[in-house]
């Protein structure tokens, strides 16, 4: 029985995110890509459920309070005292943001296939989960693997987001797995950083017609400030961009993922939960760090109906 909305998978860092201007001086928040959407979905009246690893410390502590505050169901999340909570620092350089990770060894990346709580999985309308997932360790991976199978055995739908982290892989493997789990997907959700990378295109059109190729069902290319493009079997369709006072794009995929999961587990068809997605995740850029930012229904709305 599908009693859970979203059961997102992956990875959580403790984040500490450099106030512009003023050197030396961090905001502490959090942040992780699935972390992220699944707040983002909570905030948005979702049912959302998160599974990880955390360390025996001070930051894996603080995460646990976090979610619960959140109303994230935490029962699929495990203490490792053998591993640390990983920790991530944002700068902000000429060209954008700089990130810095101490995520090696940590207790997300020694997720494995057995440590998944299937019953929780099993539960889901929606599992969710990255391209970073699977990246952070050979372990994660084949758990990635592994919790697909179980969530599609369910009649789970699976959102996969590929979230290409070349820092964490080379890109020929990250092209053999992420291209294999795409196929699996019922909704894969790319930026077009992304899709350059992975299949070498530039145009919009050109990069969904690769991700049908490969299997994709329902696809939503996100063009940054630009919007998005969705792609289904029948139909394809560019929502623009909201023009907003854009200070820290930190999330803002994460936040469209949450939002459109909590739409569709709503009631709202695909093309409807886009739209809406599209505004959120722009509201996200208005604020510092991942998290702080993650909009409420109501600032959506507003957005949304002021065209």
């Amino acid at each position: 029985m599908a009693d859970i909305d979203v059961v997102s998978l992956g990875e959580p860092l403790y984040e500490f995110s450099q106030i512009p201007q003023r050197p030396g001086r961090y905001l502490q928040g959090f942040g992780g890509d699935t972390m992220n959407c699944a707040i983002a979905a909570a905030r948005l009246g979702a049912r959302v459920a998160y599974i990880t690893r955390l360390g025996d410390d001070e930051f894996g502590r603080q995460f646990l309070q976090l979610w619960r505050d959140e109303g994230l169901d935490t029962s699929g999340v495990v203490i490792d005292p053998a591993a640390h909570t990983a920790v991530y620092f944002i700068t902000h350089g000429a060209t954008g943001h700089v990130f810095t990770y101490l995520r090696k060894g940590s207790a997300a990346s020694r997720l494995s296939a057995a440590d998944l709580p299937l019953d929780l999985i099993r539960r889901a309308r929606y599992f969710h989960t990255s391209g970073i997932s699977q990246a952070i360790s050979e372990s994660a991976c084949e758990a990635v693997r592994a919790a697909i199978e179980a969530a599609k055995r369910a009649g789970a739908a699976v959102v996969y987001d590929s979230n290409l982290r070349l820092r964490l892989w080379p890109l020929a493997r990250a092209r053999e797995v992420i291209t294999a789990t795409l196929s699996q997907a019922d909704f894969f959700l790319l930026s077009l950083e992304d899709a350059e990378a992975l299949c070498g295109l530039k145009n919009p059109d050109a990069i969904l017609d690769w991700c049908h190729r490969a299997g994709a069902a329902v696809v939503a290319l996100k063009l940054g400030a630009g919007g998005v493009v969705g792609s289904d079997s029948t139909r394809r369709s560019r929502i623009e961009g909201y023009k907003v006072d854009c200070v820290d794009a930190t999330g803002a995929g994460d936040c469209f993922a949450g939002a459109l999961l909590a739409r569709m587990s709503a009631g709202d068809d695909f093309w409807q939960a886009l739209r809406y997605a599209n505004a959120a995740a722009a509201l996200t850029t208005m604020g510092y760090g991942a998290v702080a930012p993650l909009p409420r229904p109501e600032a959506v709305r507003q957005l949304m109906n002021r065209g």
